[in-house]
């Protein structure tokens, strides 16, 4: 029997590696490497029970990477930026992907663009943040980490993420006001978000992994829906059987909640709301759900995920 080649996956614990390393497993066409940090973790045991191949190694030493990626075919490549806040983190992770991933035959990294692109750091409708991002986590992805990849040489798939529902469930859940009525406070305006669900990322994931000639070299922007604030609180009220307000905040408001990542993600939805058209241009709806033919509607994914929505 042909061995099964070795993908591996980074961030195998996290909600998009997590994705990725279980859509591989449940596909079965590759054999899965899971890196974590720890390999004791409830997560990194589960992915075990699964099937996967579980080591250790940290983004901050090239040679537990190196060690990691040895014998493999491919890999999916994630940063952990929200863990730490860092653009500088983050482009020290990035250059050790990039060096530990020499030799692999594809490789998939999740990435978003520059948004300096659509608004000029001058531009003082948002703050510029660490003195020359508008929104770090796109920017340094975009505008930075992307040419690593290139100038190293690597046969890459550029896969350009959008808002994952995922983050609906939580944070950004419903919230139930005094008067008992709840309300998705999400700043977009009017304007549409372009999202998917986190199993969706997955699938993607492995599609692009069987499509090599096809992908390689490409940016493939994932996001298939586009919806309104209003259609968001649609998919939440029939999910969850009672009516759902849409009552977004503004930007500076979201900005002033003042939790760590308040100013990054209240610049990311202002770009989101006064940038939508080149945001959506950027995630073509038809092309991912070619690569997902049973992709989920917002409401099926809030359907399958109901126990887990914190209102």
């Amino acid at each position: 029997m042909t061995e099964k080649k070795i993908v591996a996956v980074v961030g195998a614990t996290g909600v998009q590696g997590g994705a990725v390393a279980r859509a591989l497993l449940a596909d079965g066409e590759f054999a899965v490497r899971a890196l974590s940090r720890s390999t004791s973790s409830a997560a990194a045991e589960e992915l075990a029970g699964l099937g996967a191949e579980v080591v250790a190694a940290d983004l901050y030493d090239v040679g537990s990477l190196r060690k990691a990626f040895d014998g493999a075919y491919g890999a999916y490549l994630v940063t952990p930026f929200f863990t730490h806040l860092s653009a500088a983190k983050e482009l020290e992770e990035v250059g050790n992907l990039v060096e530990a991933a020499r030799g692999l035959e594809h490789v998939v990294w999740s990435t978003l663009e520059d948004t300096r692109e659509a608004i000029s750091l001058d531009d003082d409708r948002m703050p510029t943040l660490d003195g020359k991002y508008k929104v770090p986590h796109f920017d340094v992805k975009g505008g930075e980490a992307d040419a690593l990849f290139e100038q190293a040489g690597l046969p890459t798939t550029y896969v350009r993420l959008s808002f994952y529902w995922n983050n609906l469930l939580r944070d950004l859940a419903p919230r139930r006001g005094e008067d008992g009525t709840l309300r998705l406070s999400l700043p977009m305006g009017e304007s549409r978000i372009s999202g998917i669900a986190g199993e969706d990322i997955g699938k993607a994931v492995v599609s692009v992994l069987k499509r090599p000639a096809e992908t390689i070299g490409r940016t493939i922007g994932l996001g298939s829906e586009h919806l309104t604030g209003d259609e968001v609180a649609a998919a939440f009220s029939e999910v969850l059987g009672e009516k759902v307000e849409y009552a977004p905040l503004s930007h500076n408001d979201f900005r002033a909640l003042g939790f760590p990542a308040a100013e990054e993600l209240g610049n990311m939805f202002q770009y989101y709301t006064e940038f939508s058209e080149h945001v959506l241009s950027r995630r073509d709806v038809e092309l991912t759900r070619s690569f997902v033919p049973s992709w989920l509607t917002l409401k099926e994914f809030l359907a399958a995920h109901r126990a887990e929505i914190a209102v």
